[in-house]
């Protein structure tokens, strides 16, 4: 007997497929749209978190020297610092090697410096921090004591502008869900409006299985598995689009830019991501049918 409802809810399911093909598809389409906007949230949530803990595990503060210092005087002042506990590692960077660091980092770009003078950088002390001082007050109070040394007349940290992307991690946070849920909420009532749709052309059908005595079970299960159907075909078109998009993305739009965006740093989706996408699709489509159902078929 299980068999037999087993065999009668998949040809249900079939046929409601077979006949509204084209609206299914076009509410899986929409549901794609939706999760592929929650997913692109994703990945840029992802990447931006991987940049700021490595940038944060090898912060470094750079103290910009003027231009009257010596290479002598230099030299004294990296051996200064170098003592101060905090710092692990301090090197001294003329400005010809400022330069020529700066010109490597642009690769086949650095054809754009000819002409330019050599000594446009300033020389500079670049101070490696120990793991134990890398927060926010031990690098402002390095900063405040660099800049108190006769000849330095600059001092940068990254710390400023990492609170900054941190904040924007917030926003992006904030935004996925704000967003998102507005385009579930839409995708939600469209998946309702299509099961809807297939129990208005079943309904002559519906109401002899009513009068017969058939279980509302029986009745309901082929419109929930049709909404999880679109569910889960809503999440793989998704995870196709977000693949295709990000593969274009660093292949095409990135890959110029090899020498000062390193491309092969940014990652796609992880498996709990994707689980998560998945899992997000499926639970859309049962939820909006489900609701139908009940509003429909009570």
């Amino acid at each position: 007997m299980r068999s037999a409802y087993v065999l009668f809810v998949a040809g249900r399911v079939a046929g409601s497929l077979r006949e509204l093909i084209w609206t299914h598809l076009l509410t899986a389409g929409i549901m794609a749209m939706t999760l592929s906007v929650f997913g692109g949230f994703l990945i840029i949530q992802a990447n931006v978190g991987r940049l700021v803990k490595g940038w944060s595990e090898e912060v470094q503060v750079f103290a910009y020297l003027k231009d009257g210092v010596d290479a002598a005087a230099a030299e004294a002042m990296r051996a200064r610092v170098a003592s101060y506990p905090e710092v692990r590692a301090v090197s001294y960077v003329s400005k010809e090697g400022a330069w020529d660091a700066f010109r490597q980092s642009l690769g086949s770009q650095s054809g754009i410096l000819e002409g330019l003078e050599t000594d446009t950088l300033p020389a500079s002390l670049d101070v490696e921090l120990r793991s134990a001082y890398r927060s926010r007050d031990a690098v402002l109070s390095l900063a405040r004591r660099l800049t108190a040394l006769d000849g330095v007349q600059e001092v940068e940290y990254p710390e400023t502008w990492l609170e900054k992307v941190r904040l924007l991690m917030t926003g992006i946070e904030w935004l996925k869900w704000a967003l998102g849920g507005f385009l579930f909420l839409v995708a939600f009532l469209i998946v309702g409006s299509t099961i809807k749709l297939a129990i208005v052309a079943r309904q002559d059908e519906i109401e002899i299985m009513q009068l017969v005595g058939a279980a509302d079970g029986l009745i309901k299960a082929p419109f929930v598995i049709e909404g999880m159907i679109q569910g889960l075909a809503g999440a793989a078109l998704a995870l196709g689009l977000l693949r295709a998009s990000f593969s274009l993305l660093t292949a095409e739009l990135l890959a110029p830019f090899g020498a000062l965006v390193a491309v092969e740093e940014f990652v796609f989706l992880d498996a709990p991501r994707c689980v998560l996408l998945v899992a997000m699709g499926w639970l859309l489509g049962t939820a909006g049918s489900m609701l139908s159902v009940k509003r429909f078929l009570a």
